[in-house]
C-alpha cells in the first residue's frame, strides 16, 4: 500500500494540557488540525514501526471520524498491529487495561472527559504510554515542540473500516483487531474485587441502587459487570446507551448535572447506593441513601480499608492525592503508618509513583480515584470499590463515612468553580496572587490570620522532575487553607477554581454542611483574591 506525504504547517495551539488536546468540534475539524497533532505524536514517541497502537474514545461527536483517520496514518507511520475498540468504544480506563494486558507501544484516547459532546461541543486527543498512563510532561512536550515545526504528515489511501464487527484485517502491513471494548475491563475488575459477596449484596432483595452512565462510556461496562456479572436487576443501570451528544446533558459526575440520579437517592422510595461515571469513564460519583461522598474522603475512606477487599488484602503501599484534595488522605497513611504523596494536579502525575511501587492508591478531589491496576482513575473501579465494602461490612454508606469521621476526623472540603471566566482577567487574577503572596503573611480577612502562602511546586521523587506554578495556596490560623488554581480541562474562557479544606476532630461539629463548616475561609478568599470583581460573579458556576 502505497505511503501518502502530505504537505502542511504548524496550527498554533497545539500545546497538550493535563488531559491531552481539547478543543471544539469545529477546530478538530479543520484540514490538517487533527493529522498534524497525530502525527507530532507518532513522530515524538517513535520510531512506531513493528509496535501496537491501542485506539479507542467515548463515543463522542467526531469519535468515528478521527479513529478512521488515525488508522490511517497509524498504518502510514508503520505499526504492526492496531487495537481498536468495538465502534470505536474504549473507556479511558479500558484504554490503560488493554495496553498493559497486551504489552502495546501505546495508545490513543479519543474524549474531552467530562465536557459536553456534540457538533458545536468538545473534542480531545491524548496519548498514552506504554506503561497505560498518561504521557508524562517530558513527551507532552515534544509532542508540542514537533508541532511547532511540522511540515508534513504521512498517511494511506483506504476506504473507511468496519469499526462495528470483531475481528481482524490486514491494512498494507498492519493488522488491525476490532476487540470487544468491555471484556478485558470487566474481567480485571474481577480478579481484583469479591463478585460473590457483591452478588449476595445486590440479589439479596433488600440493597438497591442506581448507576447512572449519563448516556457515556461506561453504559456497556456497567451493564456487563452490574447487571450480568453481578445479577443486579435489569434497569439498575440508567442512561445507559452512548451518544454523540451525551443526549444532550453535561457528562460530569456531580450533584448538578447528575440530577436524575441525586433524585433517586431521596425521598420515601430512595435506593440505597447510587454512583456515576463521566464521558469518557475515568470519574466517579458516589451516594449513600440521602448522602453524598465527597471525593476526598472516598480516597481517605477506600485507603483505610483496602485490606477488606482481595485485590488489596495484603495492604498498600503508600497513596497519593493531588494537592487541591484535602488531606484526609494523609491522616489515613499516618494512621497505617504509610507515606502520603503531593502532587500537582493531572493524572500523569501518579504514573511514576506507581511505577516505582511506591504508592497502590490514588486520587483527586475532582472525582478521580485509583489504584495501581491500571494508570488512570478508574470510576466503575471505585464504584465497585465501594459495593464490595458495602458487603462486607454490611452497613450503609452513612455508617460507613461517619464511623470513619468518628475514628480520623472530618476534612471539610468543598471547591467553588467559576467557569467561562474572561482569560485575561482570570490570568491577572492568579498573577496578582502571586506577587502578594509574601505580603499576605500575617494579614487578617474575615477574622482569620494567613499564616503562610506559596505557589506550589513538585519534584518527582523517582525521576526528580520539577513542575511549578501549579496553584496557590494559603494556610489560615484555623488550620484552614485555601487554594487558587486554573483549569486545564476547559475549551473556551478559563475556569477559576478555589478550594477550601479545613480540618475538625471534634466528634459534636464533624456533620455539618461543608458550605457552612467553611464560610470564614470561603468569605476570607473573596476578600484576598477579589473574586467577586475580577471574575464578574456573585457566586460559583459550579459547588462540589
Amino acid at each position: 500500500m502505497k505511503r501518502i506525504i502530505v504537505a502542511s504547517r504548524p496550527i498554533v495551539g497545539q500545546k497538550p494540557g493535563t488531559s491531552g488536546l481539547r478543543k471544539k468540534v469545529v477546530e478538530f475539524q479543520q484540514p490538517h488540525y487533527l493529522e498534524n497533532f497525530v502525527q507530532s505524536v507518532f513522530t515524538a514517541v517513535g520510531p512506531c514501526s513493528g509496535q501496537t497502537l491501542v485506539i479507542g474514545g467515548d463515543g463522542r461527536y467526531y469519535n468515528r471520524e478521527a479513529i478512521q483517520i488515525i488508522i490511517r496514518m497509524a498504518v502510514a507511520n508503520g505499526f504492526s498491529r492496531l487495537l481498536v475498540g468495538q465502534g470505536g468504544i474504549l473507556s479511558t480506563p479500558a484504554v490503560s487495561c488493554v495496553i498493559r494486558k497486551y504489552q502495546a507501544f501505546g495508545g490513543i484516547v479519543l474524549s474531552a472527559s467530562h465536557n459536553p459532546g456534540g457538533p458545536s461541543e468538545d473534542f480531545g486527543i491524548k496519548y498514552n504510554s506504554a506503561n497505560g498512563g498518561p504521557a508524562p510532561e517530558n513527551v507532552t512536550n515534544e509532542i508540542y515542540q514537533q508541532s511547532l515545526k511540522i511540515t508534513e504528515y504521512l498517511t494511506v489511501e483506504a476506504e473507511p473500516l468496519d469499526l462495528d464487527t470483531l475481528g481482524s484485517l490486514l491494512l498494507g502491513d498492519t493488522e488491525i483487531e476490532i476487540i470487544d471494548p468491555v471484556v478485558d475491563y470487566a474481567n480485571l475488575m474481577e480478579s481484583i474485587f469479591d463478585f460473590p459477596a457483591m452478588s449476595s449484596l445486590l440479589t439479596g432483595g433488600k440493597f438497591r441502587m442506581c448507576f447512572d452512565a449519563m448516556h457515556a462510556v461506561t453504559g456497556p461496562y456497567a451493564i456487563e459487570i452490574l447487571e450480568n456479572r453481578l445479577g443486579a436487576p435489569k434497569g439498575t443501570v440508567i442512561n445507559s446507551i452512548p451518544l454523540i451528544d451525551f443526549g444532550g446533558g453535561h457528562p460530569d459526575p456531580n450533584q448538578v448535572h447528575a440530577h436524575e440520579l441525586v433524585s433517586r437517592l431521596y425521598g420515601d422510595d430512595a435506593v440505597d447506593f447510587g454512583a456515576a461515571s463521566d464521558g469518557d469513564g475515568d470519574r466517579n460519583m458516589v451516594l449513600g441513601k440521602e448522602f453524598y461522598i465527597n471525593p476526598c474522603d472516598s480516597l481517605a475512606i477506600l485507603a483505610a480499608n483496602a485490606t477488606l477487599i482481595p485485590g488489596y488484602s495484603g495492604g498498600i503501599a503508600g497513596i497519593a492525592r493531588s494537592m487541591p484534595t484535602s488531606r484526609a488522605a494523609d491522616r489515613v497513611a499516618d494512621g497505617l503508618g504509610l507515606k502520603c504523596y503531593e502532587t500537582p494536579t493531572g493524572w500523569k502525575f501518579f504514573g511514576n509513583l506507581l511505577d516505582a511501587g511506591k504508592i497502590t492508591l490514588c486520587g483527586e478531589e475532582s472525582f478521580g480515584t485509583g489504584s495501581d491496576h491500571v494508570r488512570e482513575k478508574d470510576g466503575l473501579w471505585a464504584v465497585l470499590f465501594w459495593l464490595n465494602l458495602i458487603a462486607v461490612k454490611q452497613q450503609p454508606v452513612a455508617m460507613i463515612v461517619r464511623e470513619h469521621w468518628q475514628l480520623y476526623g472530618r476534612d471539610y472540603f468543598t471547591r467553588h468553580d467559576y467557569e467561562g471566566v474572561n482569560s485575561e482577567n482570570a490570568n491577572k487574577l492568579i498573577v496578582r496572587l502571586r506577587n502578594t503572596l509574601y505580603d499576605l503573611v500575617g494579614q487578617e480577612f474575615a477574622g482569620l490570620r494567613v499564616e503562610s502562602a506559596d505557589d506550589f511546586a513538585y519534584q518527582d521523587p523517582v525521576d526528580h522532575s520539577t513542575s511549578t506554578t501549579q496553584g496557590i495556596r494559603i494556610y489560615l490560623s484555623n488550620g484552614g487553607r485555601i487554594v487558587f488554581r486554573l483549569s486545564g480541562t476547559g475549551t473556551e474562557g478559563a475556569t477559576l477554581r478555589v478550594y477550601f479544606d479545613c480540618y475538625q476532630d471534634d466528634p459534636d461539629l464533624v456533620d455539618q454542611d461543608p458550605q457552612h463548616a467553611l464560610t470564614n475561609l470561603i468569605n476570607a478568599a473573596d476578600l484576598i483574591a477579589d473574586i467577586t470583581r475580577s471574575t464578574g460573579r456573585s457566586a460559583p458556576d459550579v459547588i462540589t
